[in-house]
């Protein structure tokens, strides 16, 4: 009998064990209700706004329908197509829940790239920039191009890097291989030149007393003809010391350095806002744009020094001649690069 009733007694507590195992784990949480939306930007750019909403979302990987892809926590991707001509691509985004369940979206957009579109870089892959488009001029105004600048051009990340679709070259106040300031020179030099076209760069320019931010082109012939002999074509450039101030200018035998011709025009909100910033190359004129908007022009006709291939240069001077005093409570700042394109004309 005592032997029965144990069995019973174990039984029982062996069954209430397991009732209190038994308790259903909590559901998983899927991503509910998406949203994808896509805008074409008219400018012919190829350029495509795209927002994907979910519920119970916390990750959205798109996939471009080019062979492209991205993975973004909010949503929110701006993205532009290469190539040339409409193109129509199928865009799909997966949204991800905390708990690792996925819900799809596609949608079809059109893109329309204009034809003359022969190089650009629009900073689509966070990191390091192209290495296939850009490369570095390193060190100090010691080697040959410099204007007794303050910084040490580098090729560190904190110099120069991608991000969010938009390149930033940034001046750091630091002691560096004898420097008190470090920034980024690249350049398409060996990479990429052309001779005549159209090159149009949006850029938010840096705040701050001695920057000296700028866009600009030099002739791809400089290791032989030398400066000024191979032309330079400054697109853009600017001073700290002079808020809303823009130059555009080009240097060439006899004008070159203070005595180069160029125009210059006020344009607002330049440290806050991207503007673009352009310059229309023929063989028989160099025109200077912001925002589509004319400012100088210059009769390079018959001129040498404008006749050839030219290379491209994105840089961030402190001080220097042209630049002037560096304020003293300055410590970092960058100028930012939404896209470059070339367009022959």
């Amino acid at each position: 009998m005592k032997y029965i009733t144990g069995m019973i007694l174990a039984l029982l507590i062996s069954t209430a064990s397991c009732g209190k195992n038994d308790k259903a784990p909590p559901a998983k949480v899927a991503p509910t209700n998406l949203v994808l939306k896509a805008v074409v930007n008219t400018d012919n750019s190829g350029a495509v706004a795209f927002t994907a909403v979910a519920e119970n979302a916390v990750s959205y990987a798109y996939d471009f329908g080019n062979g492209s892809s991205k993975t973004v926590a909010d949503g929110v991707v701006n993205y532009t197509y290469g190539g040339s001509g409409q193109q129509t691509y199928t865009v799909k985004v997966t949204a991800k829940s905390a708990d690792g369940l996925t819900i799809t979206q596609s949608t079809s957009v059109t893109v329309t790239i204009a034809a003359g579109l022969i190089w650009s870089d629009e900073f689509n892959t966070d990191g390091a920039p192209d290495p296939a488009k850009w490369g570095y001029d390193i060190g100090t105004g010691d080697n040959g191009w410099g204007n007794a600048e303050a910084e040490y051009y580098t090729d560190r990340p904190v110099n120069a890097s991608v991000s969010n679709g938009v390149l930033k070259i940034t001046a750091i106040k630091e002691n560096y291989s004898g420097s008190a300031y470090t920034s980024a020179r690249l350049l398409t030099r060996g990479k990429f030149s052309f001779t005549y076209g159209r090159v149009e760069i949006s850029a938010k320019l840096p705040a701050g007393g001695g920057t000296w931010p700028a866009l600009w082109m030099l002739g791809a012939n400089v290791a032989t003809a030398g400066w000024p002999a191979c032309g330079e074509i400054d697109i853009m450039e600017h001073k700290g010391n002079e808020p809303n101030k823009i130059y555009g200018t080009v240097h060439h035998p006899n004008h070159a350095g203070a005595n180069a011709d160029g125009g210059t025009v006020n344009v607002l909100n330049e440290t806050t806002t991207f503007h673009k910033y352009a310059v229309d190359w023929s063989p028989t004129q160099l025109r200077f744009y912001v925002d589509d908007k004319l400012f100088y022009t210059f009769n390079s006709a018959g001129n040498a020094a404008f006749d050839h291939d030219f290379f491209i240069i994105l840089n961030m001077a402190m001080g220097g001649h042209f630049g002037g005093a560096i304020d003293p409570a300055f410590n970092s700042a960058s100028m930012e690069v939404d896209y470059v394109r070339v367009y022959k004309n």
